[in-house]
């Protein structure tokens, strides 16, 4: 497992805010805008906004060919991503605001070996 984390996220205000909390950690990070673009590269968590078209299949084929953990925000009112996301087996579904909320400590338990 590597020790960085992968940012799905074409969202600019939240990959902002998702990339400065990594500096601040100072945990390296890749950020990907599309899904057809996600490396299939080891790395600690991988972070996907499951509103992003793509995004809930890239997750889920990266999350199967690298056993890393896998960690879905998404729109607390949109039930069919949600439940598209849990049958794609992605382990944590948080609403947005609640993510933002525990960003410091998901990244710090990310950057633990």
């Amino acid at each position: 497992m590597g020790t960085s984390i992968l940012i799905l996220v074409k969202d600019l205000l939240l990959s902002s805010r998702i990339t400065t909390a990594a500096k601040s950690a100072n945990i390296p990070f890749t950020v990907v805008r599309n899904p057809t673009d996600l490396p299939q590269q080891p790395a600690a968590l991988l972070i996907v906004d499951l509103n992003l078209p793509g995004a809930i299949e890239a997750a889920s084929a990266w999350q199967r060919s690298t056993s890393a953990k896998t960690l879905g925000v998404v729109s607390h009112v949109d039930s069919a991503a949600i439940e598209a996301a849990r049958s794609a087996g992605i382990q944590t579904i948080l609403p947005r605001s609640q993510f933002i909320q525990q960003l410091p400590q998901i990244l710090q338990s990310a950057s633990v070996p």
